[in-house]
C-alpha cells in the first residue's frame, strides 16, 4: 500500500491543525499569568526534598499565630522519620497492587487470547467475542475501572488490584494472542493430527514456543502497572497514590517532592530489572 503512508501524514496534520484551532478559539492555549514566575516559585518549593529534614530539620520548630502566641512545637527530624515510614509501607503497597493485579491480568488473558489467535482456528463466534472484550477492557482506563470499583468493594488496595487486572486484561490479551499469530503452524498440525486433546496441543506445540514472549510481555505490563499503580491511591486505593493526594490537597511541596523522588527511583530500578530479563529471554 504505497499510498498509505503520504495519506496518513495528510490525515495527521489536518488533526493537529484542527486540535490547534480548536484551543485557539476557545483560548485554551495560554499559559497563564506569570507563567515564568510561578514556574520559579515552583522549583523553589521542590528544591529542597521534605526527607533532608531527616538530618538538617529543626528538633524544635515552633507555629504560632498571627498575634505572636506559641500554638505547637514541632521535632521536625522525627516526623520526617514518620512520614518516611509511611512513604515506605505506601511503596509496598503500590508494588502489592501492581504485582498481584499484574498476575491476575495475564492469568485471565491466556484463555482469552488462545480465542482471539485466528491461527488456532477457534470458532467465529468465540473469536469475536473474545477480541471484543479484550478491545473493551483496554479502551477503559485504570482510573476508570478504579472509580467504579472502589464504589464496589471499598477503599484500600484490593479496588487498585481488581483495576490494574481488568485494564490490563486487554493489554496481556492483544500481546498474548499476537504472539501465538506468529507461530510455526507446522508442530500445531503435527500435534493435533496425533488426536492431540486442545488442551495437549496448547501444552505441546504453543506453550513450549510462546513461553519465552509470554514471559517478556508479562514483564513490560507489570513494569507499566508499577507506574499505573501510583496513581491509584488519588481515588481511595492507597499506596503512594494516597500520600500524593494528601501532600497536593496540603500544599505540602517538600514531602511531594520526596514522594516524586521515591516513585521515579521505583520505577527506574523496576525498569532496569525489567530490561534485563527481556534481554536475557533474547
Amino acid at each position: 500500500m504505497p499510498g498509505l503512508l503520504p495519506r496518513f501524514g495528510i490525515g495527521y496534520a489536518l488533526l493537529l491543525a484542527a486540535c490547534l484551532a480548536s484551543l485557539a478559539a476557545q483560548g485554551e492555549l495560554s499559559l497563564g499569568r506569570a507563567p515564568l514566575d510561578n514556574l520559579a516559585r515552583t522549583l523553589g518549593d521542590f528544591a529542597r526534598p521534605s526527607f533532608v529534614d531527616l538530618w538538617f530539620g529543626p528538633e524544635r520548630l515552633e507555629y504560632r499565630s498571627e498575634d505572636g502566641s506559641l500554638l505547637r512545637v514541632e521535632d521536625r527530624r522525627a516526623a520526617e522519620a514518620g512520614f518516611l515510614l509511611a512513604v515506605a509501607r505506601g511503596a509496598w503497597v503500590t508494588l502489592q497492587i501492581a504485582t498481584l493485579g499484574s498476575l491476575l491480568a495475564a492469568l485471565l488473558a491466556l484463555p482469552l487470547a488462545l480465542l482471539a489467535a485466528r491461527n488456532l482456528q477457534a470458532p467465529k463466534g468465540a473469536q469475536r467475542a473474545a477480541r471484543a472484550l479484550l478491545d473493551a477492557t483496554r479502551a477503559v482506563h485504570t482510573l476508570v475501572f478504579g472509580l467504579l470499583l472502589v464504589g464496589i468493594v471499598g477503599l484500600g488496595p484490593m479496588a487498585g488490584i481488581l483495576a490494574i487486572a481488568l485494564h490490563s486484561l486487554g493489554s496481556y490479551g492483544k500481546l498474548f494472542a499476537e504472539s501465538i499469530e506468529v507461530l510455526d503452524m507446522d508442530a500445531i498440525h503435527a500435534v493435533r493430527a496425533s488426536g492431540a486433546t486442545p488442551l495437549q496441543v496448547f501444552g505441546r506445540a504453543v506453550l513450549p514456543q510462546v513461553a519465552p514472549q509470554f514471559l517478556g510481555h508479562h514483564l513490560y505490563v507489570w513494569e507499566f502497572n508499577i507506574r499505573d499503580s501510583t496513581v491509584l491511591g488519588l481515588i481511595g486505593a492507597g499506596g503512594l497514590g494516597l500520600l500524593i493526594s494528601e501532600a497536593v490537597s496540603l500544599f505540602q511541596w517538600s514531602r511531594l517532592a520526596t514522594l516524586l523522588i521515591v516513585v521515579i527511583a521505583l520505577v527506574a530500578l523496576f525498569d532496569g530489572l525489567s530490561r534485563r530479563l527481556r534481554e536475557a529471554l533474547q
